[in-house]
């Protein structure tokens, strides 16, 4: 297969692990919900191009390590057949956690970019 070829069936792989993760992932509604939010407020407050990137880090963040964290619980679940084993669960809760600490830095960027200008 060509070196193009290889490219865009990789592309094709992760667009289907994108619909994967937002169809069986309510989480993952959730924060891509939160997104739009964000972008709409963004849109409403004309903010800064600094602003806006701050705001296209921390949603991409968030989404990313969400992205990783269901993936490595359907492996997980997979290699356990659902039995549950300290490690695994130590490990899926230890990924859940960098998904919170991702939501909560993103929450904190969006209070200090648009607070001040809602109040």
């Amino acid at each position: 297969m060509s070196y193009i070829k290889e490219r865009i069936q990789s592309f094709k792989h992760a667009l289907r692990g994108i619909q994967a993760l937002f169809r069986g992932t309510p989480n993952a509604r959730v924060q891509l919900v939160a997104a739009v939010i964000a972008i709409i407020l963004g849109r409403m407050f004309h903010i800064s191009s600094g602003e806006w990137l701050a705001i296209a880090i921390v949603i991409g963040l968030v989404l990313a390590m969400e992205a990783i964290n269901t993936a490595l619980e359907i492996l997980a679940d997979y290699a356990s057949k659902q039995e549950i084993y300290p490690a695994i669960r130590n490990a899926k809760d230890i990924a859940a956690a960098g998904v919170l600490i991702a939501a909560l830095i993103a929450a904190a960027v969006g209070a200090i970019i648009f607070l001040p200008k809602i109040f």
